[in-house]
C-alpha cells in the first residue's frame, strides 16, 4: 500500500465521519432516526451526485480496504442485534405476537414473490428460484434496533404497545435471518455445500459450551465484570471468532456474529455487563459503520432514473409498504388489538433502516440484485424507514390506553405517550 494511499484512507475516513455527523443530525431536526441521515449521507458521497468523481475521491485501490472496515461495523451491528433481542421479549405475548409476527413476514414475503416474477422482465437472474425467494425476504424485514431506538425516543418501550412491537420485531427478525441463512446456502457457488454441515457442531459448541461458559464469567468470575477491560476484549474476540466461523462455513459472517449476540447473557441479572458492553461495542461500530454506508452508497446510481425505474420503484414500495402494513394490521385486529394500537403497530413493523441494507449487502455479493436493483431497494429501505415517525405522529396525536383483552394474553394496560 502506498503512502499516497494510506493518505486517501485517512482523508476519505474523516470525510465519512463528517458527512454521516452532519447529515444525521440534520435529518434528527425532523423527527428522523439518525440512522437515516448516515444512509442519505453514504448516497450522498455515491455516484449518483458525484458521478464519476467519486472514483477520485474513493479510488479502486483504496475501497477494499474500506471494504474490510465496513464489514468488522455490519459485524458488530449485527451482534447489538443479537443482543437486544432478549428471551423475555419473546415470552408472555401469546398468540398475538406470534400472529402478528407471521402476518408481517408472510403476507410482504408472499406479495414479494409475485413481485420477484414482475422484477425479472428487467433484471434477469441465473437462479430464478433463489432470486425470488430472496425478492420475497428482502420485503418482509423489520429493523429491529432502529425499532427499539424510535420506541426509546418517544417513550414507548415500556407500554404494552412497545412490549408487542419489540416481541414481533424479534420474532420476524429470526425467522428473516434464518431465511436469508437458507438463501445463501443454495446461492453459494463453488461447490462446497457440504461445509453447511459443519452448522450443527458449531452450533452445539456455542449452545452447550460457549454461552454457559460466559454465562458462568459474568455471574461468577472477574474476567467479565463490568468497567474490566478484559469483558469487552473477551466479547469483541468472540464475535469475531463466530463471524470467521460462519464465512468459514459458507455462511456470511453476518450469522456468526448475530448468533454470538443471541447466546450472550443479558437480562436484569447481568444490567451492568450489558450496558459496558452495548457501550463499548457500539462507539466502535458507531464509528466503523458509517463507513458501510459509505461503501453502501457507492452502490447506489440513480443517475439513469426514468420512467420505467419510477415504475418498479412505485411497485416495490406499494409491495413492501401494503404488505407489510396490511398483513400486521389485519392479523393484529383478527387478535382483537383495538384500532389506533394496531394501525401504530403496523407502522412500526414497516421500519427497515440498516437491517435492510445488510440484507440488499448480502444479496448484492450473491449476485441476486443488480446495480439498478440495488438502487431502488435501497431507496425503498430509506422511504419506509422514514415513513414511521410521521405515521406514529399520525396515529397518536393524542394519548391512547391499549385495553386488557384475555383472547390476546395482553399484559396490564398501560398508557402510551403521545409523539
Amino acid at each position: 500500500m502506498s503512502s499516497h494511499q494510506v493518505q486517501l484512507l485517512f482523508v476519505d475516513l474523516a470525510l465519512i465521519v463528517i458527512v454521516a455527523r452532519v447529515v444525521g443530525r440534520l435529518v434528527a431536526r425532523f423527527g428522523q432516526p439518525a440512522v437515516i441521515g448516515e444512509i442519505l449521507g453514504g448516497i450522498l458521497l455515491g455516484p449518483t451526485l458525484l458521478g464519476g468523481t467519486v472514483n477520485t475521491l474513493f479510488p479502486m485501490g483504496v475501497r477494499p480496504l474500506l471494504t474490510g472496515m465496513a464489514d468488522v461495523g455490519v459485524a458488530l451491528f449485527m451482534f447489538t442485534v443479537g443482543l437486544e433481542i432478549e428471551s423475555r421479549h419473546l415470552r408472555g405475548r401469546g398468540w398475538l405476537t406470534a400472529g402478528t409476527a407471521l402476518g408481517s413476514m408472510l403476507v410482504p414475503f408472499s406479495l414479494g414473490i409475485g413481485m420477484a416474477f414482475y422484477l425479472l422482465h428487467n433484471h434477469p437472474a441465473d437462479r430464478h428460484g433463489t432470486f425470488i425467494v430472496f425478492i420475497g425476504l428482502s420485503v418482509s424485514v423489520t429493523a429491529f434496533p432502529v425499532l427499539a431506538r424510535i420506541l426509546t425516543d418517544r417513550g414507548l418501550s415500556r407500554t404494552t404497545l412497545g412490549g408487542i412491537a419489540l416481541a414481533t420485531a424479534a420474532m420476524v427478525d429470526v425467522l428473516a435471518w434464518t431465511g436469508l441463512a437458507g438463501v445463501q446456502a443454495v446461492a453459494a457457488e463453488g461447490g462446497h455445500h457440504w461445509r453447511l454441515i459443519l452448522a450443527i457442531p458449531y452450533l452445539l459448541v456455542i449452545i452447550l459450551i460457549v454461552r454457559p461458559v460466559l454465562s458462568w464469567l459474568v455471574g461468577n468470575g472477574t474476567a467479565l465484570r463490568p468497567q474490566n477491560p478484559s469483558a469487552v476484549l473477551v466479547v469483541l474476540v468472540g464475535i469475531l471468532l463466530s463471524a470467521a466461523a460462519t464465512e468459514a462455513m459458507g455462511l456470511h459472517f453476518i450469522f456468526g456474529a448475530f448468533i454470538f449476540g443471541l447466546v450472550t447473557p443479558k437480562g436484569t441479572a447481568v444490567h451492568a455487563f450489558h450496558t459496558e458492553i452495548t457501550d463499548h461495542i457500539g462507539r466502535i461500530s458507531g464509528l466503523l459503520l458509517p463507513v458501510y454506508f459509505m461503501v453502501a452508497g457507492l452502490g447506489v446510481d440513480l443517475r439513469h432514473f426514468g420512467a420505467t425505474q419510477a415504475g418498479e420503484l412505485g411497485v416495490i414500495l406499494l409491495v413492501a409498504m401494503v404488505g407489510k402494513f396490511g398483513g400486521t394490521y389485519v392479523v393484529a385486529r383478527l387478535l382483537k388489538l383495538p384500532p389506533r394500537p394496531a394501525c401504530a403497530l403496523a407502522a412500526l413493523m414497516n421500519t427497515r433502516g440498516l437491517t435492510e441494507l445488510v440484507i440488499l449487502g448480502v444479496g448484492k455479493q450473491l449476485g441476486l440484485l443488480d446495480g439498478p436493483l440495488y438502487s431502488l431497494m435501497v431507496v425503498m429501505a430509506v422511504v419506509t424507514t422514514m415513513m414511521t415517525g410521521p405515521l406514529l405522529n399520525r396515529i397518536y396525536h393524542r394519548p391512547v390506553v391499549v385495553p386488557e383483552a384475555p383472547s390476546v394474553r395482553l399484559p396490564e394496560a398501560q398508557e402510551v405517550p403521545s409523539a
